[in-house]
């Protein structure tokens, strides 16, 4: 272990760095910001995730993973206290319900307005 490591920060590779700032800002309730050129989130000074327009033209991964295919670059895993809520709020803020599902009663996967999965699961 490196004494005195932390994450400096998260980036996000997307098309529309502004808006999936915006998407992930108001999920999770973050302030929202522009950090180093970038659009960012950050949670009471301690972790920002910026949100990155990549050199290339931004490739959405596919959910599930299939072979020769965007992989995701990314996924988030968020506690929620109430599944079925925090579901219907992700998707009126932007987010689309996976058509793959393998977390039973305990998680749901979603996809970003870029695409990218995330989950929902039950404290």
């Amino acid at each position: 272990m490196i004494q005195g490591i932390l994450i400096g920060d998260i980036s996000i590779d997307c098309n529309e760095p502004e808006n999936l700032r915006d998407f992930y800002g108001e999920l999770l309730g973050w302030d929202r910001r522009v950090l180093w050129d970038c659009p960012a989130i950050i949670k009471d000074g301690y972790l920002t995730v910026l949100f990155m327009k990549p050199d290339v033209q931004y490739c959405k991964p596919t959910w599930p993973e299939t072979q020769d295919t965007q992989q995701k670059q990314m996924h988030f895993n968020f506690q929620v206290d109430d599944l079925q809520a925090a579901v219907a709020e992700a998707v009126k803020l932007g987010a689309a319900k996976a058509g793959e599902q393998y977390g039973g009663d305990d998680f749901v996967t979603l996809l970003d307005p870029e695409g990218h999965p995330f989950c929902l699961c039950r404290k």
